[in-house]
């Protein structure tokens, strides 16, 4: 090539790279997200979805089907097909264009038609896929043409589509996002199972300097090949360039391959977690010599990583304990169909909490988190969805294999992606009995899906560690099915304390790992606790679902991961909590087991990580978002209730004011301060400041309503005005609509309030909860207050002073005959393989005071099953006799699950 002819090329791309100091874009790529019309149902195909008849909703993508009904109180949720239509104006100068339609997800089989025909098929819910539609489309003399395209989406149960089953939920829809792509006939290859058609590597990366090598494909749809030219170039994050490699090739019809090496890119800015600094990539196409017809941009990041068995993890020479959470797409309120803004700040939450890892579990996500994490400098594992059992057929195989080839190829040029994963817990539901022949076949079938997909992701990308996720079961991966010896790495879902054994068991495990595979990098890929943030008990136990135990066993479970060296890394589970549809307990069809509410409002151990993670002075005060408290009075002149509240800091001390009176220098043991707080009546201000930051102070600062109830409930002091007592249980629960606080019962005491006689309500010796039932009530969501109760008690007394009051007493039948599936999830499940209990029969009168309030309730009547059953009754107390609510049975026990009383 000539040097003038040369320096003109140049010159053009330099140009194109300074245009608003972005990168010029030769594609024309826009979104077809609005103005859609959705049918949920079959319609048989053409011309059915365009009978006037047919009901059509108008939707805006991204967008589920499910958004609801995973949410309801009846069993199960919407599996199967859907239609989603849509008038296009497609612009007439792409009649001699490439024209393909982009989705970057939609769940879990697809098959897009154009004007009628069909341009392709898509199967796996969880990655993107682009189809060819130039040849479908209409072009006119107008300036653009009207096409419809249409899109069946099904996510029914396919025993060949991965997954089969796990603990969330499998929303239908076009979830993601929709875009038209046009350019040049001839372009970077855009089949490429959803890929860029580019693929940037780094072979050798060190602080002085590194190598890159850029390979990817041109094609060229016709039948005459084309003599073009291919500029690949480097440039950094303020577009300067760095470097570039010209190659002329002939594209011949089809595809051509075209490789740039880049042997010495001198000094390179490193991308770190502090620091994560990106190059950008330059793949483009030239005609003529000066006519840039396509270009795709990737990003570069330069650095490299190791997993040592014995040390851990390495970034850039330097060790780093790997600390993250696992993420899963789903918001409150949208189901799975999240836009963009909301999959980024995820990733800000996640890093602002100083965290440097993050799993994408159990499936690749949205785009927009990949490129956030390249951006904030968030270390990243993603794995395909092949979730607690495997099918054994070799469709099953095939389609595990595609999603696991879409998954690389889509995401490969990422510079915080450092693992590969696959079959999550893939032994917790196998299939046959267990020490069956079948069963042993069934596990070599495992293995052998296991090496295959572990052998296609070294050959798709050598660069990147491959792991299998397992639950506790050592015994079964190591010795029976031979997985732990498949991946590069394994990762181990540990949930010692929760679903079973001790705190102490957690680190046991790990030392036998290490013991027993010395030669093999470990993480702890899951570990967490539920915490439904309206239950508080001050002496937590297992399973009671409360804030402080699930602070009790992060503050155990962290130290014992920081201690081990050989711990490469650990991942919370979850960020937030996500929707598990097959899910019963305290919030139905919610895993509680994040660090935040659904709707992304920060529990305790949000704060808790913040405090061992962030490099900066910090303190926060614990259970901020419990606002509305309540508890009873120490005495009747002592007009104030002490409860405990827990600071968490990265300081060694901290000094703690309430209503602005200093209350205590509390020192910091593991990042928490405890101070035992006398709430009095009303707001309660309670700071916490770290000493010795005085230019920029570093404090916490929590309102607090407090409802005070007397100690005794005729006290002048502190005249009584509301009672709230949830029966039958040790916790604290609060209604975040109304503020109400309900108590944790008590016996009666004179002068004061509760029961006498009965016991609390227990599924019994083989239930793993401490009290109540765990089961879904029907037409509430104040699941909790109804799943205690006190059951075979005599009355429950009050002795208030004279006046008017409500009565409000709470029933609910918590045996059922109606079967619960059994989840490996769902805890408690214990009479009958599918939880099926015996209703006894039981009819009893309620009295309060001199009012009958109930006669013969009983389930035949308004007594059903998981359903809440309210009364309220309204008396006047007089000649100082108080509230006494008598329970009379005519036929088996009495129950009450909880009792408010207002004075008037």
């Amino acid at each position: 090539m000539a040097v003038k002819h040369f320096q003109k090329l140049i010159i053009l791309v330099l140009l194109c790279m300074a245009a608003a100091g972005a990168y010029a874009q030769q594609r024309a790529v826009v979104s077809i997200n609005s103005g859609w019309q959705f049918h949920k149902g079959d319609l048989q195909g053409f011309p059915a979805i365009r009978d006037a008849s047919t009901q059509w909703e108008q939707v805006n993508l991204p967008h589920t089907w499910n958004t609801d009904d995973v949410a309801d109180d009846s069993a199960g949720y919407y599996r199967g097909p859907g239609w989603y239509t849509k008038r296009v104006y497609v612009n007439s100068s792409w009649h001699n264009k490439a024209v393909y339609i982009s989705f970057e997800g939609a769940g879990q089989v697809a098959e897009v038609y154009v004007n009628g025909r069909k341009a392709g098929t898509h199967i796996g819910g969880y990655t993107g896929f682009a189809f060819p539609i130039q040849q479908y489309l209409s072009f006119g003399d107008s300036a653009v043409t009207a096409n419809d395209i249409s899109v069946w989406v099904d996510n029914s149960h396919n025993e060949d589509i991965a997954p089969l089953g796990a603990d969330f939920t499998f929303y239908g829809g076009i979830y993601r996002d929709v875009y038209l792509v046009a350019t040049d006939s001839i372009h970077v290859n855009m089949d490429d199972r959803g890929g860029p058609g580019v693929v940037v590597s780094t072979p050798f990366v060190s602080a002085s300097k590194a190598s890159v090598v850029v390979k990817g494909a041109v094609t060229n749809p016709g039948y005459v090949p084309k003599n073009i030219s291919v500029l690949t170039t480097i440039v950094d994050a303020a577009g300067t360039l760095i470097d570039r490699r010209l190659t002329a090739i002939q594209a011949l019809p089809g595809n051509t391959s075209f490789t740039h090496t880049f042997e010495t890119i001198s000094s390179p800015h490193l991308w770190t977690l502090d620091n994560p600094y990106l190059y950008r990539v330059l793949t483009t196409v030239i005609e003529d010599g000066t006519r840039v017809i396509d270009q795709v941009n990737q990003p570069l990041g330069f650095r490299w990583f190791r997993f040592d068995a014995n040390d851990g993890f390495y970034l850039n020479g330097e060790h780093t304990k790997l600390i993250g959470v696992n993420r899963h797409q789903d918001y409150k309120g949208l189901g799975n169909a999240v836009p963009d803004v909301l999959h980024v700040k995820d990733m800000e939450l996640l890093k602002a909490m100083g965290c440097n890892f993050v799993r994408i579990a159990h499936y690749p996500q949205d785009p927009a988190v990949l490129e956030a994490c390249d951006r904030l400098g968030i270390l990243a594992s993603v794995e395909t969805p092949i979730v607690n059992r495997i099918t054994e057929s070799a469709a099953f195989a095939q389609n595990c294999k595609n999603m696991q080839t879409e998954m690389i190829r889509q995401n490969i040029n990422h510079p915080s992606v450092i693992i590969w994963a696959y079959m999550n817990e893939v032994l917790l539901q196998p299939r046959y009995e267990a020490a069956s022949a079948e069963r042993a076949a069934y596990y070599d079938h495992v293995y052998q899906l296991a090496k295959d997909l572990d052998s296609l992701t070294r050959l798709e990308d050598s660069s990147r560690y491959t792991m299998i996720p397992c639950h506790g079961d050592f015994n079964t991966y190591h010795n029976v099915a031979h997985l732990t010896s498949v991946p590069q790495l394994v990762g181990w879902n540990l949930y010692q304390g929760w679903y079973g054994g001790e705190f102490a068991d957690f680190g046991k495990f790990l030392d036998m790992h290490h013991r027993i595979l010395p030669n093999k990098p470990v993480l702890v890929t899951e570990f967490g606790a539920d915490a439904d943030s309206r239950l508080h008990n001050f002496s937590p136990e297992r399973f009671d679902k409360t804030a402080e135990y699930a602070n009790r066993y992060h503050q155990n479970y962290l130290p014992a991961i920081q201690e081990r060296d050989f711990v490469a890394g650990a991942f919370i589970w979850n960020l937030a909590e996500f929707n598990s549809e097959g899910r019963a307990e305290a919030t139905p069809h919610i895993n509680t087991k994040g660090l935040m509410t659904a709707d992304r409002i920060p529990k305790d151990n949000y704060y808790y990580y913040q405090s061992q993670l962030v490099k900066y002075p910090y303190v926060a005060i614990g259970s901020q978002y419990w606002k509305n408290r309540a508890g009873v009075a120490v005495g009747d002149s002592a007009l104030y209730c002490v409860q405990p509240l827990e600071i968490y800091t990265n300081q060694p001390e901290i000094i703690v004011k309430h209503n602005g009176v200093t209350l205590d220098t509390v020192a910091a043991e593991n990042g928490v301060a405890k101070v035992d707080v006398p709430f009095v009546n009303g707001i309660n201000e309670v700071e916490a400041i770290a000493p010795g930051h005085h230019d920029t102070t570093v404090h916490s600062v929590a309102n607090i309503n407090f409802t005070l109830v007397p100690a005794d409930l005729k006290s002048t002091a502190l005249p009584f005005t509301e009672l709230h007592v949830s029966l039958g249980d040790k916790r604290y629960f609060t209604d975040e609509l109304t503020g109400t606080t309900w108590l944790p019962e008590r016996a009666y005491k004179a002068g004061a309030w509760g029961y006498t006689g009965g016991k609390v309500f227990s599924l019994g010796k083989g239930s793993a909860i401490p009290y109540g039932t765990n089961r879904n009530i029907n037409g509430t969501t104040l699941d909790p207050l109804y799943q205690t109760q006190r059951t075979g008690l005599d009355y429950f007394r009050a002795d208030v002073p004279d006046g008017v009051y409500t009565v409000t007493l709470h029933f609910c039948e918590l045996l059922s005959n109606k079967e619960q599936e059994t989840l490996a999830y769902n805890l408690g499940n214990d009479k009958g393989a599918k939880g099926k209990e015996v209703v006894p029969g039981r009819q009893f009168n309620v009295w309060v005071n001199d009012v009958q309030a109930l006669q013969g309730l009983s389930n035949a009547n308004m007594l059903q099953s998981l359903q809440p059953f309210t009364t309220t009754v309204r008396l006047e107390v007089y000649d100082g006799k108080g509230i006494v609510i008598n329970f009379l049975p005519v036929k088996g026990e009495s129950i009450l699950n909880a009792v408010d009383i207002v004075k008037l």
